[in-house]
């Protein structure tokens, strides 16, 4: 009988820690789509035109236009671990004049790392994180 039980307290711990417990994976791919139909412009999944820290993102980079022209880079990162390390990333390769203000143009949630090019109005802003899909 103990057996059973120890049986069953070790199953429960293995199904518990795999559960969803944790953050959608957001995808450059699955994200893209709804950017485009919320107005965004120039939506672009290519390496080549997603920037440089972006192009090496696990789970793609993303750039686009939101209405009114504000560019949006998103990288989306392995987990939310690796999106820590990717905003360190973005830090220490900013120009040092854009270093200051980096927090009102950076973004993140989950694994997804946002990058505008100047400060997002709470409906550009609100609009992309809504957009995040995995």
């Amino acid at each position: 009988m103990l057996r059973v039980i120890v049986l069953a307290a070790i199953c429960a711990i293995v199904v518990a820690g795999c559960g969803g417990g944790g953050s959608p994976t957001y995808t450059a791919a699955a994200t893209a789509p709804c950017l485009q139909d919320n107005g965004f412009t120039s939506v672009t999944t290519k390496a080549a035109k997603v920037g440089f820290i972006a192009s090496f993102a696990t789970h793609g980079g993303l750039f686009a236009n939101a209405p009114g022209g504000n560019g949006l880079t998103i990288a989306f990162a392995a987990d939310e671990t690796d999106a820590a390390s990717t905003e360190s990333a973005y830090r220490k390769h900013a120009p040092a004049s854009l270093r200051p203000h980096l927090n009102d143009v950076m973004e993140s949630q989950g694994n997804a790392v946002l990058v505008w090019t100047v400060s997002p109005s709470a409906h550009q802003l609100s609009t992309a994180l809504g957009c995040l899909r995995s």
